[in-house]
């Protein structure tokens, strides 16, 4: 619905022995022009483009969010796998320990380097006679001599 104002204007000029009336009209006003099928083709296709980048906004950020949570649930499995490789390689440790103890005492027992007594012998005690220390006796003292 327009609601222009209109404004006649009437103005009478003179010009030498005749009269001319001219009437000139000034419309003022918002009125919207006159648009054509190619810039409502156009103005369609903007419309369109703008929803398209709009759904692919859209959808980079849900692609974001599942990224980065999947890269969280990652990291925190990556330093539960780290806790558990640093325990496993000191339970290797000793297991690789426990192993060369067993290897020791299986070729100690194949060659019986070392065997158990069959028999236990008991001795009397015996009163063990002190050593006599013998002193060094001392000699003449060296007189130090200064020159050649």
């Amino acid at each position: 619905m327009n609601t222009a104002r209109v404004r006649i204007e009437e103005s009478i000029t003179q010009t030498g022995y005749v009269n001319n009336p001219i009437e000139t009209q000034v419309i003022e006003g918002y009125f919207q022009k006159e648009i054509s099928q190619k810039a409502m083709a156009i103005r369609k296709v903007n419309k369109t483009l703008c929803a398209l980048l709009g759904v692919a906004v859209l959808f980079a950020f849900v692609s974001y969010y599942f990224a980065m949570s999947n890269e969280l649930a990652l990291n925190k499995l990556s330093r539960q796998i780290t806790t558990l490789n640093d325990e496993n390689a000191e339970l290797q440790n000793n297991l690789d320990r426990l192993k060369s103890f067993n290897n020791v005492d299986s070729k100690m027992g194949q060659y019986s380097m070392l065997s158990k007594a069959e028999k236990v012998i008991e001795v009397q005690a015996v009163d063990s006679i002190v050593p006599v220390v013998s002193t060094p006796q001392k000699t003449a003292s060296f007189n130090w001599a200064v020159g050649y």
